[in-house]
């Protein structure tokens, strides 16, 4: 990614601070974490990680690929897609979390990783976000997958 594309996806992100400025400070000493409000620019929803590192695997194999702002959190195990804000959607299933107006979302800077928390996929500054119906279709698949390949009892 090029310098242009890093500092567009960083002022992209920002800007769901409340004060875009001083999340940037924030990125650049401390632990390189910051609080962003969802459900403005953007949703998440957030899948168990076994779940999602299959799920972006099958979306990057569409044609085209549908990419989006992807984060995975290694110490909760989960794996953040990042969907247009839609106050009115429903995710339903097991150990899906959907994250919108009101709530909070941990988030590095697009350049590096903070603490636990790393970009599978940064933001690139585009507004480029995964089209629900495409990651739903995605996600039913990766279960399916899973199904398959967990034993019962597991």
């Amino acid at each position: 990614m090029s310098d242009e594309a890093w500092t567009r996806g960083v002022e992209w992100l920002a800007a769901a601070a409340p004060d875009p400025r001083a999340c940037k400070r924030d990125w650049d000493r401390g632990d390189g974490v910051a609080l962003l409000e969802a459900g403005r620019y953007w949703d998440v929803l957030s899948v168990p990680e076994r779940l999602g590192l299959l799920t972006l695997d099958l979306l990057w194999q569409s044609s085209p690929p549908l990419p989006g702002p992807t984060l995975v959190d290694t110490a909760a195990r989960r794996v953040g897609f990042f969907l247009p804000p839609d106050p009115g959607s429903e995710w339903v299933g097991a150990g899906l979390r959907h994250a919108g107006k009101g709530a909070w979302v941990a988030t590095p800077p697009p350049y590096r990783p903070g603490r636990f928390l790393e970009w599978l996929v940064p933001p690139d500054g585009s507004g480029a976000l995964y089209p629900p119906s495409g990651l739903e279709v995605a996600l039913r698949r990766a279960n399916g997958t899973l199904a398959v390949l967990t034993p019962s009892g597991d």
